[in-house]
């Protein structure tokens, strides 16, 4: 059983059908996605309905993060959904040929509710959407830190655990890490690519919406270094 972090999917749906061919997801692989499964990209329903479909089939833990707290404060409050259309409601709404969040099938609605953790962790690593105070436990994080925070002057965590996160996206196409974290949001909505990460082999693998895929390790001397 492989434990495999996805970054940023941001509704490119061909990226992510791509990357699960191109790693050969198992049943028995434990996927967490880091959040903003959501918004800006062509297909917000589809990438919802393969977690859906994954968490019933497979193992899959699927984080919050800043775009679903959005979502979140849209459906909870009339004065917030301005906001959230915004910030990727409306590309959200296409995708689900829909003119209010409350046509978005309920289903769907309930996943982005109540089916996200704030975090996971095992023995070796954290995975969080955005980032964690090193001085604090996950459970006393702040919302700030943990959906918000950019990926800057990141320093170890007090459980000496490896930090994987999304949300600060990587302009230069690869993983950014730094030992303690790393952080796998390599910006697959705005013409990037969408990245795997193996927590125990430190190998990548990443596609992106025109279907090219490329993979490496971490650790590899001949991978471009930024």
């Amino acid at each position: 059983m492989r434990t495999l972090a996805v970054g940023d999917i941001h509704g490119c749906y061909h990226a992510l059908r791509t990357l699960e061919a191109f790693v050969e997801f198992k049943p028995d692989d434990h996927i967490i996605t880091l959040g903003d499964h959501i918004h800006r990209g062509p297909d917000s329903r589809s990438v919802m309905e393969w977690l859906i479909n994954r968490q019933g089939k497979g193992r899959l833990t699927a984080l919050r993060g800043n775009h679903e707290c959005v979502f979140q404060a849209a459906i909870a409050s009339e004065l917030d959904r301005e906001t959230w259309l915004g910030f990727g409601g409306d590309q959200m709404l296409a995708s689900y040929n829909v003119q209010s969040i409350d046509q978005i099938p309920a289903e769907h609605r309930a996943f982005l509710q109540s089916g996200l953790k704030d975090f996971y962790e095992n023995d070796t690593h954290f995975c969080v959407h955005a980032n964690a105070r090193e001085d604090l436990t996950l459970e006393d994080q702040t919302d700030r830190m943990l959906f918000w925070k950019k990926f800057v002057d990141v320093k170890p965590h007090q459980s000496g655990k490896i930090m994987i996160c999304g949300h600060t996206p990587q302009r230069s196409g690869y993983p950014k890490d730094i030992g303690h974290a790393i952080c796998i949001d390599t910006a697959a909505a705005r013409k990037g690519w969408l990245t795997c990460l193996d927590l125990d082999s430190r190998y990548c693998w990443q596609a992106d919406e025109t279907g090219k895929t490329r993979s490496f390790s971490l650790d590899s001397a001949d991978r471009i270094a930024m």
